[in-house]
């Protein structure tokens, strides 16, 4: 589509159709994410090495970390783009798309000279334990290599979604997602490179995925990355900060939180207890990246619409991704009680891992459901540039509720209960988090929904 064209689809189409088709490429773009981190936690638990199994989860946190940069000028810049394209100002978020890019390549860099030079002492933060150690380290300078590649690509495939042209970004992403999990056995098994193949494994797919994204963005009525357009103002980076603040929340506070975890977890079942939660916590995060990936879909048509001044048909959207979210991870939590052990046993043999891993699962699964709430009306308040209350959202479920939680109710069972009841305080740290985030969203959500006037067509 010409890009006038593409300004009529995304404000004319019929919405339930029009979110659909957004969503599926951002649904399996992020289900691909998610696989990155599962095909390594999956290959290096079949060397039947609890440590390294658990030195993947602790270096779970610097990709965290990574994610988080990429997110946060990909959605700050791309949220804006898609408000600027809704007002037919292609110019404007051409250079803004070009900003967001360049920047996210200058702190990936950071990101990589901090993880090389700083590799023990970070991975101890992180939560390793002594015996984590060697496998935590190896697998970081690999990762650390890799970071700014990393952190471009997600920024790339943000700023292609919204634009509403997000099965370039699965494109990308897929390609780079598939090679992974095909060099993850060559270069652990085949090359005898342990959980440092994993780790390459990873950053080779990502560089592929990158450039292939890069690619993209010189297709059809893409926005064109361009070094001329470099030239960031203050300005531009307030209006980053308020669209991107939100990921910084969130996933900022997701490294923190999965440093408060491995510590907490290690305090109280060592290497078995960082393992199983570490796999835990990636088998949810399976199904969650498929609802944050409709929620992605919803993004560009709230943005070009809310741009546009049509706020019934973001109304519209907004509701029916609340139903086909609650649906989804409903469906998800009964699947993944009910096979608990064999899911968990799919990333490790040992006992004492499966047994604990099991129950936190279940755990997770019991409050599931809730996020599809707080996840949808976090990207609702996100687009349309309501940041405190998009924020707060991102803040509390990984921060504000969570981080107290897991590090106070480990030693509150222990005093109460015994020491041999402590982990269960870790294991419903997140849940309890879950249940407290959507409690605080409902107002936030319905204040929000109810401050939009009638359709006013922006000129």
């Amino acid at each position: 589509m010409e890009r006038h064209e593409k300004f009529v689809y995304m404000t004319t189409a019929p919405v339930y159709g029009l979110v659909g088709r957004m969503a599926v490429p951002t649904m399996v773009t992020m289900l691909i994410t998610a696989f990155y981190n599962m095909a390594d936690t999956f290959f290096v638990g079949l060397l039947d090495n609890t440590s390294a199994t658990g030195a993947v989860g602790v270096v779970m946190g610097v990709m965290a970390i990574i994610q988080m940069c990429g997110f946060f000028f990909g959605q700050g810049a791309g949220n804006y783009v898609s408000r600027l394209l809704g007002q037919e100002r292609t110019g404007e978020a051409e250079r803004m798309a070009s900003i967001g890019f360049f920047s996210s390549l200058i702190v990936g860099g950071v990101i990589m000279v901090v993880g090389l030079t700083l590799s023990e002492p970070l991975c101890y933060l992180l939560g390793s334990t002594d015996t984590i150690l060697p496998y935590a380290r190896s697998y970081l300078l690999i990762i650390s290599v890799g970071a700014p590649c990393m952190a471009a690509s997600f920024v790339l495939n943000n700023l292609l979604r919204f634009q509403g042209n997000a099965f370039y970004g699965m494109l990308g992403m897929g390609i780079g997602g598939l090679l992974n999990v095909a060099l993850d056995p060559v270069f652990i098994f085949g090359f005898h490179m342990g959980v440092s193949g994993a780790a390459l494994a990873t950053v080779v797919s990502q560089f592929i995925g990158f450039l292939i994204l890069l690619f993209c963005c010189t297709r059809g009525d893409n926005l064109r990355i361009r070094l001329r357009l470099f030239h960031p103002r203050w300005s531009d980076y307030k209006i980053i900060l308020q669209g991107g603040l939100p990921n910084l929340f969130r996933q900022g506070l997701s490294s923190f939180s999965t440093i408060c975890l491995n510590l907490a977890a290690g305090a109280v079942g060592q290497d078995p207890a960082i393992a199983a939660m570490s796999i835990a916590t990636r088998v949810i995060q399976f199904s969650f990246y498929a609802v944050l990936g409709f929620g992605q879909g919803f993004q560009p048509v709230c943005g070009f619409n809310y741009g546009a001044g049509l706020y019934s048909r973001v109304k519209k959207a907004f509701w029916f991704c609340i139903k086909i979210g609650t649906v989804l991870l409903t469906a998800a939590s009964v699947l993944e009680y009910v096979f608990a052990w064999e899911l968990v046993s799919i990333f490790s043999t040992d006992e004492q891992v499966l047994a604990i891993g099991e129950t936190s699962l279940r755990l997770l699964c019991i409050s599931f459901p809730l996020i599809a709430w707080t996840t949808m009306s976090t990207m609702l308040m996100q687009t349309i540039g309501k940041v405190f209350s998009a924020s707060l959202l991102s803040a509390a479920r990984q921060g504000l509720f969570f981080i107290p939680a897991v590090l106070l109710l480990p030693r509150l069972f222990g005093l109460l209960f015994g020491q041999d009841v402590a982990l269960l305080g870790v294991q419903i740290a997140q849940p309890l988090s879950d249940v407290l985030t959507f409690v605080l969203a409902i107002p936030l959500t319905v204040q929000v929904l109810r401050s939009f006037g009638p359709d006013h067509i922006q000129k």
